[in-house]
């Protein structure tokens, strides 16, 4: 038995294994199963893990499992074990002789790659605090369902050098494209991920000023300014201090004016309006966050189908 696909980030993969699983995701979309096979995952089950909150995640796996012929168990860290004390090792040794692939969505990155060491069936990144692969495949698969290729585009972030910034970071590395990112100077991304993507030569800028990052751009990204872990867990002088820093960096018309006249623009969700984003910019016509929450369910498939199928 060979070792386990895992998905755990895009910095794994070459180009054409994720430009594959895309593939897939789309022909799935399309109702043209790959093979004529529609439910490849007839007979196997899927472990779905949740150590934090999840609305996209969670519906869009149970469903994508079920439309592929296949099942899945909802676990949290409370309902399981994990939350009495069993490490993660031992879960993974133990699920792995009930299922065919675990979704762990976490906080460290250390307990992903805990699990994927120790399972013997495929493990997939559901989202740590470091990357969410999964999301960013979506986005890539929205992108170009509206603009074609991404390849020599212009993607501006603006905000929280987060998760989702990492995961792009990784992403203009694996899919060509320019990234800028805006971020105040204390929030900016880690730097052994921007070492990573400039050394696989990827053209990543950063700057501290929005309207320079935005500027021309094709796609305008960004994300919430306090994470679901921070929300109530931070102080409030600590969360009045990460708003106070991001308030410039919010995406507004004026600051959507800059980019190209037919850009777009993504927020994985959920969003607070007013915020890290207006209300007339998310609900507005370069708006396509709608279509980049329903392609979590088709390029997950994709994924599914190659990591278990």
């Amino acid at each position: 038995m060979g070792e386990p696909r895992h998905f755990l980030d895009l910095d794994r993969f070459d180009t054409s294994t994720l430009r594959g699983m895309l593939k897939i995701g789309l022909a799935y979309k399309r109702r043209q199963p790959p093979d004529g096979n529609a439910k490849p995952l007839a007979g196997k089950t899927l472990a779905m893990i949740f150590e934090k909150p999840s609305t996209r995640t969670r519906v869009s796996f149970e469903v994508a499992v079920r439309q592929l012929g296949g099942d899945a168990i909802m676990l949290t860290d409370t309902s399981t074990q994990l939350g009495r004390g069993e490490s993660v090792a031992d879960t993974a040794r133990v699920l792995s002789r009930y299922v065919d692939a675990i979704l762990l969505r976490t906080t460290s990155q250390a307990r992903l790659l805990e699990m994927a060491r120790h399972a013997t069936v495929p493990v997939i990144n559901g989202l740590t605090d470091s990357t969410h692969p999964c999301q960013v495949m979506a986005d890539v698969m929205t992108y170009e369902e509206h603009r074609g290729p991404i390849g020599g585009k212009i993607v501006a972030w603006s905000g929280d050098g987060n998760n989702m910034a990492g995961t792009w970071i990784q992403a203009a590395a694996r899919f060509d494209f320019d990234l800028r990112l805006a971020c105040p100077d204390q929030l900016t991304p880690r730097p052994e991920i921007l070492n990573w993507a400039r050394g696989e030569g990827a053209r990543i800028s950063i700057t501290d000023d929005p309207l320079k990052a935005v500027t021309g751009a094709d796609c305008v990204v960004t994300d919430t300014w306090v994470s679901m872990d921070n929300e109530s867990d931070s102080p409030r002088s600590s969360r009045e201090k990460r708003h106070n820093l991001l308030a410039p960096f919010r995406v507004d018309a004026r600051l959507m004016s800059s980019a190209k006249p037919d850009a777009v623009f993504m927020h994985c969700l959920p969003a607070h309006r007013g915020e890290e984003v207006t209300a007339d910019v998310i609900d507005g016509k370069q708006s396509i966050v709608w279509d980049e929450a329903e392609n979590r369910l088709h390029a997950q498939k994709g994924i599914l189908t190659w990591c278990m199928a």
